[in-house]
């Protein structure tokens, strides 16, 4: 006969096997984001707050050169599976590296920029392709 435990874990494992089977493909990539931040000790972008000192890990999703006539800037959108950060370089046409679907870590001071989080010139990292 099965212990408390013991069938404790079996639901756990059915209720997990079931919402494997119902979650979007979205759903599912967010948590794993998620879930692989929270292994490396990043914090979730959803709670950050302008001012704050962050290292944020995930992916992104776009990868945009904006020419300007006095500063060219390269934006890049990181999703963390809880919330989109904007990653803004300045003076940058190009980094090697930095394109749509690559992982990466980004540290730096969130801002705020027309209402949505933004690191400006972030120190990045970028993590090995799977």
């Amino acid at each position: 006969m099965a212990t408390d435990s013991e069938s404790a874990v079996g639901e756990r494992g059915l209720r997990k096997f079931l919402r494997r089977l119902t979650a979007s493909d979205a759903e599912l990539d967010a948590e794993e984001l998620q879930r692989d931040a929270k292994q490396c000790g990043s914090m979730a972008a959803l709670t950050c707050q302008r001012g704050q000192i962050v290292r944020l890990k995930g992916r992104l999703r776009t990868v945009v050169y904006t020419p300007r006539t006095n500063l060219p800037t390269l934006e890049a959108e990181l999703f963390d599976g809880s919330d989109l950060v904007t990653l803004v370089w300045l003076g940058r046409r190009h980094i090697a590296g930095i394109e749509p679907g690559r992982a990466i870590t980004a540290k730096g001071r969130i801002a705020l920029r027309e209402g949505r989080k933004v690191l400006y010139n972030p120190y990045y990292e970028l993590d090995t392709p799977r």
